[in-house]
């Protein structure tokens, strides 16, 4: 039809790639790898808005990062989450019955299942593809110490660069008793030596 040919042709000057797909296929999809995480981030983030300061102030990069999401817009989040609520909530209701049984297994001391259910995570982490859509880059982390000062990130950056490693992700987690930070980079792990022997080089304190 001419208004899809329209879309299309609109999605591709913007660089984008057109993915055909149902309706019903298409709102299951974006429940699955969008609306969801959403949605399980800030029932998690909920938890912590009355939590003790005591237990807060042991606060590490884990809990931000699953929480991080959580802290859209959310009357944006209202209307998207409404408008897809049929397809959320069958996905919702799969969680649900995962939260159970997990919760089923941990009464019981079955840490067998326990396992299994942490195990099915971390399938699930490795069906997610790769960037560019290829398969997953087998990465290593280097965790490097960094002043809370402006300009060493930048630095960091460019030393990292002057070992010719390219940073596919990191992660920025602060001290709150000390003035620096720890930077996670995640790296192809047949580079991760070579960038600590750079760091070490310029004087960062790096290791995996």
């Amino acid at each position: 039809p001419e208004a899809v040919a329209t879309v299309e042709a609109l999605a591709e000057a913007c660089g984008a790639v057109v993915v055909h797909m149902q309706t019903d296929e298409h709102d299951l999809a974006v429940a699955r790898i969008s609306h969801l995480p959403h949605l399980v981030a800030a029932l998690t983030a909920g938890q912590l808005a009355h939590a003790p300061a005591e237990h807060l102030a042991l606060s590490g990069q884990g809990v931000r990062d699953v929480t991080r999401i959580a802290a859209g817009d959310p009357e944006l989040w209202r209307q998207i989450v409404t408008a897809n609520a049929a397809a959320l909530t069958q996905l919702l209701s799969q969680v649900r019955d995962s939260v159970d049984e997990m919760v089923a297994s941990l009464v019981a001391g079955d840490g067998e299942r326990v396992g299994e259910m942490l195990a099915a995570g971390v399938a699930g982490t490795s069906a997610i593809p790769g960037k560019h859509g290829g398969p997953q880059l087998v990465l290593e982390s280097v965790t490097v110490a960094i002043p809370d000062q402006p300009g060493a990130l930048a630095r960091l950056f460019s030393d990292a660069g002057d070992a010719g490693v390219n940073i596919e992700d990191l992660r920025i987690d602060h001290d709150p008793a000390r003035r620096y930070g720890l930077v996670e980079i995640d790296v192809a792990a047949a580079s991760a030596g070579a960038l600590i022997d750079v760091l070490h080089a310029r004087g960062w304190s790096a290791h995996r």
